[in-house]
């Protein structure tokens, strides 16, 4: 039965620590899998990108695979040709489907109906493929993701959203900084309440979610195709910005993370950014272990 990747608990906690595994085996150089040999994987991008698809394009090379590069003007996914016949067909021509897009739904309806794995490489909604880098740069520097305090500041996106269903898997102490404006989806929130493993705080005080942190972490206030409201978020996000002041407050070990890209001078200061307890360039290149080991894991495993 064929499996897909559209959220983090689409995959049992138990299968994400076997992904872990995979892809902390793979960045060693200790196995050398080739389950993508004369494999083909199509990769639609309705959004630009930089790390989503050199790392995916990448990753499918290392693994012996062909990957095919699918501009919306190309597909016209929803438009020129419905969902479901994309699906149908690209399911006849290769063999996986990477796909970054605005909204979520399609996505949805394109894992549905196509017979081969779907991984979501982007939604408005989601991201799931970065928060699993993330988890996997924590491990590599903390030794573990259980019982940390992990705090998130600024605008309650599609990253906040994947870190409320990471918390469903692994327990921790998630404190989400951001405005009453700003925040996270709320049935996402809801759901991760409801579970019940982590500690979930939604505060509208910075110091308050950083307080005693071991990891903090924040993105752009304005996300791609939101650019118009970049004045308004930047006016209401400014207290959330994370610089020297702000980590005063959180354990002297703490690690900051961005998912990138960043606005220096913004959510983030270049003296926070490139200081010593920055670890987002690791999490940069993570974003290639990761997918490799979660294409495998949706091919059967090693």
């Amino acid at each position: 039965m064929k499996k897909d990747f559209l959220a983090i608990p689409d995959f049992t906690t138990e299968e994400i620590k076997q992904t872990f595994q995979l892809a902390l085996d793979m960045k060693s150089g200790k196995i050398k899998p080739l389950p993508l040999k004369d494999k083909a994987v199509a990769c639609i991008f309705l959004k630009p990108s930089l790390r989503t698809r050199i790392s995916f394009e990448v990753g499918i090379a290392q693994l012996g695979g062909k990957s095919l590069y699918i501009t919306k003007d190309e597909i016209g996914l929803g438009e020129r040709e419905s969902v479901y016949d994309v699906a149908k067909v690209l399911s006849r021509f290769v063999n996986m489907i990477m796909i970054r897009a605005f909204a979520h739904k399609p996505v949805e309806e394109l894992a549905k109906n196509a017979t081969i794995p779907v991984i979501n490489g982007l939604t408005d909604l989601l991201h799931p493929c970065q928060v699993m880098g993330d988890l996997l740069t924590i491990l590599e520097h903390k030794g573990k993701i259980e019982n940390l305090k992990i705090a998130y500041l600024g605008d309650g996106n599609n990253v906040t959203n994947s870190w409320l269903n990471a918390s469903t898997r692994f327990p921790f102490d998630f404190r989400v900084g951001t405005s009453p404006d700003t925040k996270p989806d709320q049935n996402i929130f809801e759901y991760a309440e409801d579970m019940g493993l982590s500690k979930i705080t939604l505060t509208s005080n910075p110091r308050e979610a950083v307080e005693d942190a071991d990891v903090i972490y924040t993105d752009v206030w304005a996300s791609m195709g939101q650019k118009d409201k970049a004045e308004q978020k930047r006016m209401i996000l400014k207290d959330f910005q994370i610089n020297k002041e702000l980590l005063k407050f959180a354990k002297k070990d703490c690690i900051v993370m961005h998912c990138l890209p960043a606005n220096r001078g913004e959510e983030i200061t270049d003296e926070v950014m490139d200081g010593p307890q920055s670890v987002v360039f690791d999490q940069a290149e993570n974003r290639l272990h990761i997918q490799k080991a979660i294409m495998v894991q949706l091919m059967g495993g090693r």
